[in-house]
């Protein structure tokens, strides 16, 4: 299973074997302040009732994926992250099981 996300569309998939099996789902990512990078990595880690060591808010169901702490997690959709990929709680659980370490995630402008 991997992911892919459109900062553009503000949409996120799960894939596998190059067909979707969850998505187009709405996402929130970071704006102009704490802009989400875009490229390809492996998934690195997951913790399913994270909290943020820099900004103290609760992300559950975090899948980290990219350098600096950017993760999937179940958060508000109606505001900038500060670069992570918030998704709604039953997509933020479904990425959460569906992707394992290792698993890749491209993120497109």
């Amino acid at each position: 299973m991997n992911a892919c996300v459109s900062l553009s569309t503000k949409q996120a998939w799960l894939l596998a074997n190059d067909a979707v099996t969850l998505g187009p789902v709405p996402i929130t990512h970071g704006g102009t302040t704490h802009p989400t990078p875009t490229g390809t990595w492996p998934v690195a880690w997951k913790d399913q009732e994270h909290t943020s060591s820099i900004y103290g808010d609760p992300m559950p169901y975090s899948v980290f994926f990219a350098p600096g702490g950017i993760a999937f997690h179940e958060g508000k959709l109606n505001e900038d992250s500060h670069g992570c990929i918030r998704l709604e709680m039953a997509n933020a659980q479904a990425f959460f099981n569906s992707l394992q370490v290792g698993a890749v995630v491209q993120v497109v402008p």
